[in-house]
């Protein structure tokens, strides 16, 4: 994504029908191309009048949140979040058929979860267990410890300063023309196109910054 105002979609890393059948190309379409589009443009029509706003990088919006006037904070916040959500959701994932052994994360999901089962389970059980909209995270702390974490809405783990791994969405409209309301088969079908190759890149820099 372009670092600031204005702020334009970035194209996905691979096609509307990469992702089947565990996402289908009608689902990824309008979950991107309608979605996060509209989102995008809400943002810029805000910064529109913002002048001292337009130079700030996504990032620098959502760590920086007294920066915002208070009568746009809020709509600001949740656009950018959604933003930024979405756009590490996208890249998260990749076709099914991609095969990526990775030699940092999958020992430290054991070191930290005891078995990359329980690893499973546990973001399974934590999804679930969100209260309507939301995003599940696998994130590092600032010692370099994995966690499973759940926002609300289009919150973002960067604003307390820890560091994506990886992340799930969880509003309906990531899966309702799939999978109805059935978010379970929803939250499977996302283990089979997780890019591993991403998450290993995420948590060596993440690592790294420590």
């Amino acid at each position: 994504m372009n670092e600031h105002y204005p702020f334009k979609n970035p194209p996905l890393p691979y096609t509307y029908n990469a992702l089947e059948p565990y996402i289908t190309e009608e689902t990824l379409y309008l979950h991107h191309n309608f979605i996060l589009q509209q989102d995008v443009d809400n943002l810029n029509d805000i910064l529109s009048t913002h002048p001292e706003l337009q130079s700030l990088s996504i990032e620098e919006l959502l760590t920086n949140p007294e920066g915002i006037p208070l009568e746009i904070r809020q709509s600001v916040l949740a656009y950018a979040g959604s933003i930024y959500n979405h756009i590490v959701f996208f890249n998260g994932m990749t076709s099914p058929a991609t095969f990526f052994r990775s030699t940092l994360l999958y020992p430290a999901i054991i070191r930290d979860f005891g078995s990359i089962d329980n690893f499973f389970d546990e973001l399974k059980k934590k999804t679930m267990a969100i209260l309507g909209p939301g995003f599940t995270w696998l994130v590092t702390d600032q010692s370099g410890n994995l966690q499973i974490i759940t926002t609300t809405c289009n919150t973002s783990p960067i604003s307390d300063n820890l560091c994506i791994i990886a992340g799930l969405d969880v509003w309906e409209h990531s899966y309702y023309l799939q999978h109805f309301y059935s978010r379970v088969k929803y939250i499977e079908d996302w283990f089979h196109v997780m890019n591993w190759e991403e998450m290993e890149q995420r948590y060596k820099n993440c690592i790294d910054s420590i």
